[in-house]
């Protein structure tokens, strides 16, 4: 039983059901679409609320040095993921990648955890994104009825009509096409990004020297907690961390960490790059890199503007503005947080599209999701399917409490992606590799090492809700997806291999 359960999928076998007719993508990404895409789903409300929160809160000033260091952790990741989307230029990211050198089971089991990943991620945003037009609308003197807004205190029924509209208007497009998305996605970004650098070189003007001072702050001890709020390093161990000092400083990676999620979701579009051995690394790569930049300005900004103490929770950017004189800024603030979360939105939606794509063209969901449109040549039934459920998740649930999982879902794929490169190197040493992850086994054990660490730091509730989501998976997965398995049909090969499907040769 276990050699089916660990079968693996031949690289070579996963780029040819790319060319099937009815399953294969449209190919119309550049390398700077990517680029765009990284950067549109990785700049949200982090750059805006996280860098203030954390600097008051666990790091002071050095919160830029946080930045930095949560940064090397993704880069880590991301070089991994680099070279598995270059080599394995197919739909599903590290579903598709564990299936090539790991097994069924395991691409399952990160599979499963992506969706709930990418459902969850998109849902939240929405949810934000409603937030900010709310707040804007409120300033212009419009006010939503309750039983419409927020569905945080709206009573006995409440549905965000905002969130869920915004999620059904992405899919649209998303089933219209890659390309227009990526136009979309290419003007919302400049929009952001001139936002974020405006903030930036405004912001530059009210700096004091006197608010860097003391650039690291002095450590203060946290007490251990015992319940399923405090971290799982807590209750195992019963060590907390500490707030500033140097050791704050990666306390508050762990927090700024979560900021980075989404260059990920860039490997799942491999399969729609003109010239994904090329272009993969550089969108991924190239859009941390940019981001890792502009959240280490706009923290040593706000940080010089506001002495890190009296920097505010919510919003920390504007408030700064608003003391320094120029209250305007708060809604310019807004405004590019609500554009911006539009792209964070769609991107992470087209993720979790393209994951449940790749699952069923492999037989383990039903096979009906993976024709593609006859005329968009996109995967249009996942992405209806998906987008109206997310659609009433974000109307009718209120999130907040859920939103750890989606952290936890994107490092335990990045602890994945990670060995598999490592397997994949032993096993497959003969492939092409367009982009080889450097010092191979070390930089992919620092990625697995730091991700765990993360891991641990995180809510014990949070582990306890990811288990029972990966338990469901168990089931669905021995229930359906072992016994209609296209690799599983296929055995009486050689152990990892695959034949063709029946009626296109052997």
């Amino acid at each position: 039983m276990s050699s089916t359960l660990f079968r693996t999928k031949k690289v070579e076998q996963s780029i040819l059901d790319t060319e099937e007719p009815e399953h294969a993508l449209k190919k119309s990404l550049s390398a700077l679409d990517l680029t765009v895409f990284g950067v549109g789903v990785i700049i949200g409300t982090g750059i805006f609320v996280l860098t203030g929160t954390v600097a008051k809160n666990n790091a002071g000033p050095a919160v830029a040095l946080a930045f930095v260091a949560a940064g090397v952790a993704c880069a880590l990741a991301a070089l991994c993921y680099a070279e598995f989307a270059s080599t394995l230029p197919v739909a599903g990211s590290a579903y598709t990648f564990s299936y090539a050198s790991l097994g069924e089971l395991p691409a399952w089991i990160i599979g499963w955890d992506l969706v709930l990943e990418f459902a969850l991620g998109t849902a939240v945003v929405a949810v934000g994104w409603s937030g900010y037009i709310q707040s804007l609308m409120d300033n212009a003197g419009w006010e939503m009825p309750a039983a419409l807004g927020s569905r945080e205190g709206a009573g006995e029924f409440g549905f965000d009509i905002l969130a869920a509209a915004l999620v059904l208007v992405l899919t649209a497009i998303l089933v219209i096409g890659m390309k227009l998305s990526a136009r979309i996605t290419s003007v919302v970004v400049a929009i952001k990004v001139a936002v974020v650098l405006t903030v930036i070189i405004a912001g530059a003007f009210f700096i004091e020297g006197k608010n860097y001072d003391p650039f690291i702050p002095k450590a203060q001890t946290v007490d251990a907690g015992d319940s399923l709020q405090a971290p799982l390093i807590q209750l195992m161990f019963g060590w907390a961390p500490s707030n500033f000092g140097v050791m704050g400083i990666f306390t508050a990676a762990s927090v700024v960490f979560f900021a980075f999620i989404g260059f990920d979701v860039v490997a799942t579009a491999a399969e729609e790059t003109r010239n994904p051995q090329r272009d993969m690394p550089r969108g991924i790569l190239g859009s941390l890199l940019i981001c890792t930049t502009l959240y280490v300005l706009v923290s040593i900004v706000v940080t010089g503007m506001q002495h890190y103490s009296k920097l505010s929770v919510d919003a920390p950017l504007a408030d700064a503005f608003k003391e320094t004189g120029h209250p305007w800024f708060a809604g310019f603030i807004s405004f590019g947080a609500a554009v911006g979360l539009t792209t964070v939105c769609m991107i992470l939606l087209l993720g979790q599209t393209r994951v449940f794509f790749a699952m069923s063209r492999d037989g383990l969901l039903p096979r009906f999701f993976s024709h593609v449109h006859p005329r968009f040549r996109t995967p249009h039934r996942p992405t209806i399917l998906l987008g109206v459920i997310i659609a009433i998740l974000a109307g009718f649930t209120p999130l907040t409490e859920l939103a750890a999982l989606v952290n936890i879902g994107t490092l335990f794929a990045f602890v994945v992606v990670a060995i598999g490169v490592i397997i994949l190197r032993r096993t497959r040493p003969d492939l092409h590799r367009s982009f080889r992850t450097p010092w191979v086994p070390v930089i992919p054990i620092l990625s697995v090492c730091a991700s765990l660490w993360l891991m641990i730091n995180l809510p014990a509730e949070t582990w306890l809700r990811f288990a029972v989501w990966m338990v469901a998976g168990f089931v669905v997965y021995f229930l359906y997806g072992r016994s209609h398995s296209r690799l599983g049909r296929h055995e009486g090969t050689e152990p990892g291999d695959v034949t063709p499907s029946p009626g296109r040769g052997a």
